[in-house]
């Protein structure tokens, strides 16, 4: 199991176009292989950071047949990534311009985005606003349109108040609330996957992230409809188009990921099995599927 601040990338900071200082995970920037090929970016998602993409990551820049570098971005407010004095600033539209900032910063041209749940969303405004960005895109269980249900989920067990004592019992936790759904996961995953969401402070679990994020959720009216992204959605038609769905995912249902393969006719729907919101996408057949269209861009 892949130790989640070990090497195989370089740190990078960077100033957001508000001046706020962001972190990024640069994996084998400096590689002629790599080079040849368009970079690949990892967007996560609402409260996960760029440890949600490490062993993703060291899986694709080491290939040997087809070596890319990859870039993973920690959100403002997660991971690495300086808290926003400005809670407002926690929104899309703001987070969007990040990302068109991080490239400018790293001399991004053009790449292949993988975007898991909110970062899936910011790749459907940069496929409006700034399509020049991309070659093709990833969606790790989103879409235009987001259950209400699982959204609810979300903002429960953000703002449940439990601070665990130790690694232990932070991963109990994490068992308790997603087991149901991460069948398909070990003993070595949910270790893994307390690694990822938690830092450590003077030998404590701290969940990663500053709890505005979290907070924010509290606010959301459930009685009416969520905002869609449909408008959006048809600006990603352009583009080479994957669209991973947890088994057990409660925030994209089946009924949006078959109206999503009947408007993009070229759509890669891949099923994560065993995997609920949102797929850890280094498991099972999952790197092999993204290789596959890897292979297909530049």
């Amino acid at each position: 199991m892949p130790d989640m601040d070990a090497g195989g990338f370089q740190e990078r900071f960077y100033s957001s176009s508000d001046g706020l200082t962001l972190y990024a995970r640069d994996y084998r920037p400096d590689e002629p292989a790599a080079a040849e090929r368009l970079p690949v970016i990892c967007l996560p998602g609402l409260t996960r950071n760029t440890r949600d993409f490490h062993p993703l990551a060291l899986l694709l820049c080491r290939d040997k047949t087809g070596p890319r570098r990859v870039i993973t971005l920690d959100s403002r407010g997660r991971g690495n990534s300086a808290w926003d004095e400005n809670k407002a600033n926690y929104n899309l539209a703001v987070e969007t311009a990040d990302i068109v900032a991080a490239c400018t910063a790293f001399g991004i041209e053009r790449a292949i985005f993988i975007g898991t749940s909110r970062g899936g969303l910011i790749l459907h405004l940069i496929a409006a606003t700034r399509p020049d960005l991309l070659e093709a895109v990833i969606l790790n269980d989103i879409g235009p349109a987001i259950e209400a249900r699982g959204l609810a989920l979300i903002r429960d067990y953000l703002n449940s108040g439990r601070t665990p004592a130790d690694w232990k019992e932070a991963a109990d936790i994490l068992l308790e609330n997603h087991g149901a759904s991460f069948t398909a996961l070990a003993a070595e995953d949910w270790r893994e996957m307390t690694l990822a969401l938690y830092r450590d402070v003077g030998g404590r679990p701290v969940a990663d992230f500053d709890p505005a994020i979290a907070e924010a959720l509290r606010s959301i009216d459930f009685s009416q409809s969520l905002p869609d992204f449909w408008a959006q959605f048809e600006s990603l038609i352009r583009f080479p188009l994957m669209l991973i769905r947890g088994e057990h995912s409660p925030l994209l249902s089946e009924e949006t990921a078959r109206e999503m393969a009947r408007l993009h006719s070229g759509l890669i729907l891949h099923s994560a099995e065993g995997q609920g919101h949102a797929p850890l996408l280094h498991l099972g057949n999952i790197p092999a599927a993204i290789r596959a269209i890897l292979a297909t861009c530049r």
